[in-house]
């Protein structure tokens, strides 16, 4: 193992010549992974869909990862959703997550994987844990009830992690993003997060020439953003350097309203209409702001600024997503 350490102080693992797979390269996450990685040209690249490999099927992972023996693994494949879906599909996002992580990290155990990150969420921490949260506020209090049933799948991938670590003497650590956005985003109203919402949204009434547009509950909640790649650069950097037992926050450090956000993203979008809010619908954890000390101590900061990364998000749902099209734009999605 490389510079294995119960502490989390820096231990460099060298990415040049490595076998390197990204678990989930078709997401958002690790499409942005695989586009970094691509970039500094380290090794081989891995990756396989979801058709081919059933990562929920623990015989066709392990077979998968014997037959290609990765030095490096990156888990970015999960099953993701807003808060819809989840209060929706509880029974999907507890089961789906915990079978993908709990197969590839016992195959990485078995096929001797020299390191890997699991990539979690920040929605691991109790609803009303203390602002900015810290890596020690893990199971400090409840949950919140609206996404719940993905959070514990990825808190028991981040014991997993340890408990492997513990056990095995393995590489694997664990990193918690603050909410994501950018290209490859969901944009399904039924299933998105906040900001693919909110981008649909705007478009579509700019398109309808209306006179405004909803946002789901008081809009005074506040959320933290980290576009994609530069989540993806914090993980290669997190790759390189750490080895800890304790997961790391991967953030800005910075907070929005839910209503301002709305206000940027109609900016950004030119929808000069009104914002409506639906108060009936529920506003999720009141804040969630993460303490990305850590991080920085690693010597990683964010470089992409929050427009200029709602105008690139913008752009990409306008040249990918059939919803983005023009009422004359035929072309075949």
């Amino acid at each position: 193992m490389t510079g294995l350490s119960e502490s989390g102080s820096p231990a460099h693992c060298s990415l040049t010549g490595k076998r390197i797979w990204v678990a989930g390269h078709r997401g958002m996450v690790g499409s942005a992974v695989v586009r970094r990685l691509e970039r500094e040209a380290p090794g081989e690249l891995l990756t396989v869909g979801s058709k081919s490999v059933d990562l929920r099927d623990q015989q066709a992972t392990r077979a998968w990862m014997e037959e290609t023996r990765p030095e490096l693994v990156i888990v970015a494949a999960a099953k993701v959703g807003g808060i819809l879906a989840n209060d929706r599909y509880p029974a999907d996002f507890l089961y789906d997550n915990l079978m993908i992580e709990a197969n590839i990290i016992e195959a990485a155990h078995r096929v001797g994987v020299e390191k890997l990150i699991l990539l979690g969420s920040s929605c691991i921490y109790p609803k009303f844990a203390e602002q900015p949260i810290q890596e020690g506020a893990l199971l400090t209090g409840a949950l919140e009830p609206t996404n719940e049933w993905y959070a514990l799948a990825k808190i028991a991938g981040i014991k997993l992690c340890q408990a492997y670590r513990r056990q095995h003497g393995c590489d694997f650590i664990s990193a918690m993003p603050t909410n994501l956005y950018g290209p490859f985003d969901n944009y399904d109203l039924q299933s998105s997060h906040v900001i693919p919402a909110l981008i649909r949204k705007a478009h579509e009434a700019k398109l309808a020439k209306a006179d405004s547009m909803e946002i789901w509950g008081s809009g005074s909640v506040r959320r933290e953003f980290l576009h994609a790649d530069d989540c993806a650069d914090a993980i290669v950097t997190l790759l390189k350097v750490y080895s800890g037992d304790e997961h790391v926050n991967v953030g800005t450090g910075e907070d929005i309203r839910i209503d301002e956000l709305a206000q940027l993203v109609m900016d950004v979008v030119g929808f000069e209409g009104s914002l409506r809010k639906d108060t009936t619908k529920p506003d999720g954890t009141p804040r969630k702001l993460l303490d990305v000390t850590r991080l920085r101590d690693l010597g990683w900061e964010p470089s992409i600024g929050f427009r200029e990364g709602l105008a690139d998000a913008y752009q990409w749902y306008l040249a990918n997503s059939v919803e983005g099209r023009g009422p004359n734009d035929r072309t075949s999605g």
